[in-house]
């Protein structure tokens, strides 16, 4: 059975984030809120908690995670941005957005698309998961928490306990999110394209 914190949303405890901490560094499944939805995720590189993602949300292997990220300083470590593709991310970052860009050889092979080699990217608006990320010293990676069948995902912290508290380590409940998907953003070619418009707005 998972560990079930409450953390304030703007004022989020020291002390359940590093209990968080804890859980995550023992290869912990955990689900988050973000700034769009609920997402679930692992720390980068752990292979048997990335199936157990893609049990839960019924994936197959061309699916695009991406990885969470505190600030853009991480942006080139992982992704290959051009000028134009950097400034558009600067506008629009922290925010619901997920950008599509090649990925680096620091990017474990399996979190990448097998065909294209690309990753998805992301730097929330949310107090919670920055405070993790901050304490963690890495991007996780991650994926919306949207269950196979459904249209929306799981915007309720006690609904999630009820469906997933024996599959994952981990519920952090920081109160009801929204139900959005993050607008994605592919900057992998030539020119940006939007692949789903979701609650983000791309400024010009």
């Amino acid at each position: 059975m998972s560990q079930f914190f409450s953390i304030h949303p703007k004022n989020p405890q020291s002390r359940l984030i590093d209990q968080s901490i804890k859980i995550i560094k023992k290869s912990g499944l955990f689900i988050f809120p973000t700034d769009s939805s609920y997402a679930i995720g692992c720390q980068l590189g752990e292979k048997k908690t990335l199936d157990r993602i893609r049990t839960i949300r019924e994936l197959d292997k061309e699916h695009n995670f991406t990885l969470i990220c505190k600030d853009l300083s991480e942006l080139s470590l992982y992704a290959k941005v051009n000028n134009q593709s950097y400034r558009l991310i600067k506008a629009n970052t922290p925010g619901p957005f997920t950008f599509i860009l090649n990925g680096t050889a620091e990017v474990p092979r399996r979190l990448l698309h097998q065909k294209r080699k690309t990753i998805g990217l992301r730097v929330p608006e949310s107090p919670i998961i920055s405070a993790i990320l901050k304490a963690l010293g890495e991007p996780i990676m991650s994926i919306s928490l949207l269950m196979p069948g459904d249209s929306y995902p799981i915007a309720d912290p006690r609904e999630i306990r009820i469906k997933l508290e024996h599959a994952v380590d981990l519920i952090i409940d920081g109160g009801n999110c929204s139900e959005g998907l993050t607008t994605i953003v592919d900057l992998s070619s030539s020119y940006p394209e939007i692949i789903r418009q979701g609650i983000g707005d791309l400024r010009a």
